[in-house]
């Protein structure tokens, strides 16, 4: 009798005391292991096929010794590169043997419980801002600068109008040019206030936003 079963990540093919080499298991030398992930079983010419697994059909074995196996080298080199590099890698391993093979009855492992994680705690909504206004509808600003004081916080006409001309200077402070501010918040007030007329008459007089 025989079974092709999976252990570790591996299919193998086993009869009972066969000695086997499996991927190192959590389990500790001595202790008693069951596979019941059985995809064959040939009892004396009578096949069973899983469809993936064998319900009931398992595999008993018992662990012998923890151990690593032969060193494997691994090297690689890239032609006309000058690129060597050269790896040993031993692979834990684990000796078990078979002591029975199952056809029915077994009992599949019951799934570990996963412990509750406790909630994360929602970040709290952000308040609704304002809509954001074109800037660069106030004279003297161009896209570099409208990116700049949006990324400051400054998004809208309102918000333009309430900060000081030195202020804004210090926030635009690392974009390249010379910038007059002088009249941005009062630009911006009249924008805010949707006197575009009176807007447009004023930047008609203005030469990049001065006076």
């Amino acid at each position: 009798m025989y079974a092709i079963v999976e252990m570790a990540g591996q299919q193998f093919k086993v009869a009972k005391d066969q000695k086997v080499f499996v991927h190192r298991l959590a389990v500790e030398e001595g202790k008693k292991v069951t596979f019941d992930n059985v995809l064959l079983l040939d009892d004396n010419g009578q096949v069973t096929i899983g469809a993936p697994a064998i319900n009931g059909a398992a595999v008993e074995a018992k662990v012998l010794k923890h151990l690593k196996g032969d060193k494997v080298i691994v090297f690689k080199k890239k032609r006309r590169k000058g690129y060597r590099v050269k790896n040993g890698h031993r692979q834990s391993l684990t000796e078990i043997v078979i002591e029975n093979i199952v056809a029915s009855g077994a009992k599949k492992a019951a799934p570990k419980k996963e412990e509750a994680k406790p909630a994360a705690a929602k970040p709290a909504a952000k308040k609704a801002t304002a809509k954001a206004d074109d800037l660069k509808k106030i004279e003297g600003i161009g896209p570099k600068i409208a990116s700049t004081l949006v990324e400051a916080g400054i998004s809208t006409f309102a918000e333009l109008a309430k900060t000081e001309a030195a202020k804004i200077s210090e926030i635009i402070a690392t974009v390249r040019g010379k910038h007059v501010t002088d009249t941005w918040p009062a630009q911006a007030q009249l924008a805010a206030d949707g006197k575009w007329d009176e807007l447009k008459k004023w930047q008609d007089e203005l030469d990049g936003g001065k006076a």
